[in-house]
């Protein structure tokens, strides 16, 4: 069973209504939680913003993963929106300007309203144990944050292509700073062909990692053989990271 209904962002976008995907298995019984960004993207090629979905709903239904996927799409405003509300940090860019961070607004809904909702309406396991994070790009960085920041309330992430790169100075001290606690399981990876994209790439991707195991995480790092910036490339990942998440 997939659901996909309208929802309102009251302190990002007032009244705007935007798509939330709820995807819970047929069978009786109780599930744990996959929160994801850039919900559009997700499940379906006709939602998605470049015609090419992460195919999640297959994925789901071939293999019969016992898991409900919660994903909200994404502020598609061409005046960085998304930068906006996928960002925990304002910064200045000189290939996007100067954006507001508004990260934290974006998980207080999600933290607050969204999944209070969740759990109220599907079969959910509600601890943290059982509630998860996940995202590409923005939604990448996003993740890592949440698993960080409210890591009272998510005690897994994935982080596929996170944007690790910019304020990179306010990441490793949000990340230093912020305590995770013990079994705190991350997956984070990035295309062989993205580590050309932006400058010291490596080495952001070196020190993020390092971080992390500092602070015990439980990692899984990949850097993807050919991988590239594109759903196509996410969803070949899935099945690594969900066997992560799920792993007991």
């Amino acid at each position: 069973m997939l659901d996909k209904f309208k929802v309102t962002l009251p302190d990002l976008t007032g009244d705007e209504e935007r798509f939330a995907y709820v995807y819970c298995p047929d069978k009786p019984g109780k599930y744990p939680v996959l929160y994801m960004f850039d919900g559009h993207n997700v499940f379906f090629d006709e939602d998605a913003t470049y015609g090419k979905s992460w195919g999640m709903l297959d994925f789901l239904i071939y293999n019969d993963v016992p898991l409900i996927v919660a994903a909200v799409e994404c502020n598609h405003s061409p005046d960085g929106g998304r930068l906006s509300e996928y960002s925990p940090f304002t910064f200045t860019n000189p290939k996007v300007g100067h954006i507001e961070g508004r990260g934290k607004l974006t998980m207080d809904w999600l933290v607050k309203e969204f999944k209070p909702y969740v759990d109220a309406n599907y079969p959910t396991l509600k601890g943290r144990k059982h509630t998860y994070i996940a995202g590409s790009s923005m939604g990448g960085l996003m993740s890592l944050y949440a698993v960080t920041k409210y890591n009272s309330k998510f005690s897994k992430a994935a982080c596929l292509s996170p944007s690790i790169w910019f304020a990179s100075g306010q990441l490793d001290a949000l990340l230093k700073n912020s305590y995770i606690r013990p079994g705190t399981v991350i997956y984070m990876d990035y295309g062989s062909n993205e580590m050309r994209h932006h400058k010291n790439m490596a080495v952001r991707f070196r020190k993020v990692t390092g971080i992390l195991l500092e602070k015990g995480v439980y990692l899984t790092s990949r850097i993807v053989p050919n991988g590239d910036h594109c759903e196509a490339c996410w969803e070949k990942q899935i099945p690594f990271f969900i066997d992560l998440l799920l792993y007991k």
